[in-house]
């Protein structure tokens, strides 16, 4: 095993990782580590705002469309986000959008 400090810059503070990657440099392992903890927020961010709790099917085919459906998803509100007049919060949208399902508005507005 190899103990790896790597320093975050946004916290102000060191990161200890532990791995038994012995080949790669700690830089390389940070900058991993900090990819995979953004992917780990993405999934988050699509439980908890399409309120995804378990899959509806069992096959891959199905489980498959599921993910696709959720990231298609996560992706439209995260764009109307970016066009929107307001600072809207990601959840204030989605809860705004389930609101108004069956009213015919403009998002862009």
């Amino acid at each position: 095993m190899r103990r790896v400090a790597v320093w975050d810059d946004v916290n102000s503070q060191s990161i200890e990782l532990i791995t038994n990657q012995m080949k790669w440099t700690a830089n390389t392992i940070g900058e991993l580590y900090k990819s995979r903890w953004q992917i780990e927020i993405f999934f988050r961010e699509i439980k908890q705002l399409l309120h995804i709790k378990s899959f509806i099917g069992t096959s891959e085919n199905a489980v498959m469309i599921q993910i696709w459906t959720a990231l298609i998803t996560i992706l439209v509100l995260k764009a109307l986000k970016a066009m929107a007049k307001f600072n809207w919060h990601l959840s204030n949208l989605v809860a705004f959008i389930r609101l108004n399902l069956f009213v015919k508005i403009s998002l862009q507005q």
